[in-house]
């Protein structure tokens, strides 16, 4: 099963990646196509105003003031229609290059799914949308994993708070990606139906992860290895994160593993129970990051040291009052179950050790999820001296 699951993962990867570099070459003619458009319009502007400058001189030799005059509100008119293409061209290029021209910030395109994983980042942004600073944030909500890694792939995001196991995999495929910081330290749960007391009841039943490229499912595996089974013993289905709990709730699977704060959901609407906290099967777990398009690192290097100093700014504010706010706020969720959720995650430190990545590359080796995983220095993204 492991194998045909992995086999699946990496033809969908491969296919991400095909569409990834088509939206790279579409981006790259459409910004052509602008420049030769702009072009166009400028070579007809000045060609009419050397027509008419010519004119005015030829009828209105004896009247050279008034000529002067006429070639100059000619001059402006025509200055004043290229400025106004220009404009227009230059607010195409700023949009792709995330410019904004009115107010002369840097804007940073960052995709999330409505998660408690996400917060440090969107607690990031109403930091900088206070500062009111050079750099801003503009976020992009997807609602699933594979739509956000396509734009991420494709460059249509200059980065996101997504699973590092997705963003490892892309990288070992090729799509420059750096993991910059961790999204949150613990705050996975293993929830299951009622009616099931330990991992051998689990046994021949249906689980849920929302991806194979998954911590969830590390420690799913984890799990089962501790109590002597296997990732055979049960029927593992992909589900987006916010079907688990109806899926649990309904009978049609008996547990699930996810980002939360789905967990939470069932257990403060009472049809599930928590079997395993995350740390006490892989301590100090890594889960989703903070990753950035190569690109973006490449030819914003301050922007990118300045974006990570705010970001860890950002996770060390997150107490539980201010990230009960950010998450009410965001995310969508009855305060109750964020509350829960809150007592599982915390944001204190989020930097990328290699002691830990190095445990994360073991154990996806070790499960089938990821066969050559990238090495640390090539894949963790180190702020310059």
């Amino acid at each position: 099963m492991v194998s045909e699951q992995h086999q699946t993962e990496q033809e969908w990867h491969q296919n991400s990646i095909g569409q990834s570099r088509n939206g790279i070459r579409m981006e790259m003619d459409r910004r052509k196509t602008i420049m030769k458009k702009w072009k166009r319009v400028t070579g007809m502007i000045l060609a009419a105003l050397l027509a008419a400058a010519a004119l005015t001189a030829c009828g209105n030799g004896g009247n050279a003031g008034q000529t002067a005059a006429d070639s100059e509100t000619a001059g402006n008119s025509a200055a004043a229609d290229s400025e106004a293409a220009g404009n227009n061209a230059a607010a195409v290029d700023s949009e792709a290059a995330g410019d904004d021209a009115a107010s002369g910030q840097q804007v940073v395109r960052l995709g999330y799914l409505p998660i408690t994983h996400a917060l440090a980042l969107l607690a990031e942004k109403e930091l900088l949308d206070a500062e009111d600073g050079a750099v801003v944030i503009e976020l992009e909500k997807f609602s699933s994993w594979s739509d956000l890694t396509d734009a991420l792939n494709a460059g249509r995001i200059d980065g996101a708070s997504v699973l590092i196991e997705l963003a490892m995999s892309a990288a070992g495929q090729g799509i420059d990606l750096k993991a910059a910081a961790l999204g949150h330290k613990d705050g996975n749960v293993i929830v299951v139906s009622d009616g099931i007391t330990s991992a051998a009841g689990l046994q021949g039943k249906t689980f849920a992860i929302p991806h194979t490229q998954s911590s969830h499912n590390i420690l799913l595996n984890d799990m089962l290895t501790e109590n002597g089974l296997s990732i055979s013993d049960v029927k593992v289905v992909q589900l987006a994160p916010s079907e688990m709990p109806s899926a649990l709730a309904g009978g049609s699977i008996d547990g699930y593993c996810v980002a939360e704060p789905f967990g939470a959901q069932a257990v403060a609407q009472g049809f599930g129970h928590v079997l395993y906290h995350s740390e006490e099967l892989w301590d100090d777990s890594l889960c989703c990051a903070l990753v950035l398009n190569g690109s973006f690192i490449e030819n914003n290097p301050e922007t990118t040291d300045f974006l990570l100093e705010k970001y860890n700014e950002a996770g060390k504010s997150l107490d539980k009052e201010k990230a009960q706010q950010i998450a009410e706020q965001y995310l969508g969720q009855n305060a109750d179950v964020l509350e829960q959720s809150l007592e599982w995650i915390r944001f204190d430190d989020l930097a990328i050790t290699k002691e830990a990545y190095q445990t994360l590359e073991d154990k996806v080796v070790a499960y089938g999820i990821n066969e050559n995983p990238p090495a640390y220095e090539d894949f963790v993204y180190q702020t310059q001296e």
